[in-house]
């Protein structure tokens, strides 16, 4: 099963190879008809704190690192291998 991917805005960076990632999606209301924005904060593991406060960020879902970290962050160099890995598959 592939894992999932979110792109977000780093909203926090203060702990240690962690950062606070907001997601927001936006979808139709099914009965007012009106675009809606929802958001939702994920923790995401940075193993080399390059991130900071502002920046857009790509998470995609791993194995549990800690109590609330169940996501990683994507680089430049992961986010190559995994479109590699997807174009092998198919």
């Amino acid at each position: 099963m592939p894992k999932r991917i979110l792109q977000g805005r780093v909203t926090s960076d203060k702990n240690e190879q962690t950062i606070t990632v907001l997601v927001e999606r936006r979808f139709k209301h099914p009965l007012l008809h009106k675009t809606v924005r929802s958001s939702k904060k994920y923790r995401a593991h940075d193993a080399l704190n390059q991130f900071k406060v502002g920046d857009t960020v790509r998470i995609v879902e791993c194995a549990p690192i800690s109590k609330t970290k169940r996501w990683t962050v994507l680089t430049d160099q992961s986010a190559a291998a995994l479109t590699t890995a997807a174009a092998d598959q198919a």
